[in-house]
């Protein structure tokens, strides 16, 4: 919007009707933040559970009508189904279980984030830090199923390991896997402890705690599941 504003492609009663909406819009169930993108550099980002497809989807739409860029994480079908009846452009990732709109030019993509899962059972947490990275412009290497019960096949990819600029690692059960991979490359790596697992691994904890108590330099922590987290902090650094 600035950038239109500051260009004169957008004529002054538009500037001043997206104005109206700033810093956030009243909804009633919700406050939308429309100023968000011009503080942190991308809009306000929608977690889809616990709320009903409709309010997901009003909230979509004011979101994509202020800006090109719009996530929804933690969504399911009925929810995207909803959503596509007001924003007919919006794409479903359904591994990922994310919502996107992604409008405007051709911008060039940085390279550099590759995202690696411990396991097969990882892939929807890693795919959701991966679509969160993509739509933040940036080019995504993906690396799964790369656990240290079969370490050789991590090593397999170690030249395009040690290229990356930011390594986001996601696993669960012991969650070992960050260590590893922190012991490689001379890049941040950004640990994701997932709920896959059994037992002792109590939903995610045992993998977290391994995480946090990483003997590796350079390895930071995000919560349980949180692979939206994981990709945003990794456009940043990539950035």
């Amino acid at each position: 919007m600035l950038a239109k504003v500051k260009s004169g492609e957008m004529a002054l009663d538009d500037a001043v009707a997206r104005l109206i909406g700033l810093p956030y819009q009243e909804m009633g169930f919700a406050k939308v933040d429309h100023h968000r993108e011009l503080r942190c550099g991308f809009p306000e980002v929608v977690l889809g559970q616990g709320k009903t497809a409709e309010q997901v989807a009003a909230i979509v739409q004011q979101l994509s009508s202020a800006s090109d860029r719009v996530l929804v994480t933690k969504a399911d079908e009925a929810c995207f189904d909803a959503v596509r009846q007001l924003v007919p452009d919006a794409s479903y990732h359904p591994v990922a279980r994310a919502i996107t709109v992604h409008r405007g030019g051709e911008e060039p993509l940085r390279p550099g984030i590759m995202v690696v899962s411990a396991g097969t059972s990882d892939i929807p947490v890693a795919e959701e830090a991966a679509v969160a990275a993509e739509i933040m412009g940036n080019v995504v290497e993906r690396c799964y199923d790369v656990g240290v019960a079969g370490v050789h096949r991590l090593l397999d990819h170690l030249p395009e390991l040690q290229q990356a600029k930011v390594v986001v690692v996601v696993a669960g059960m012991e969650g070992a896997l960050p260590s590893v991979v922190g012991g490689l490359v001379a890049v941040p790596v950004i640990a994701v402890p997932t709920s896959v697992g059994y037992g002792a691994s109590f939903g995610g904890l045992a993998p977290l705690l391994a995480m946090l108590n990483s003997c590796a330099a350079g390895v930071s922590v995000v919560n349980i599941d949180n692979g939206f987290g994981a990709g945003y902090l990794a456009a940043l650094i990539n950035r």
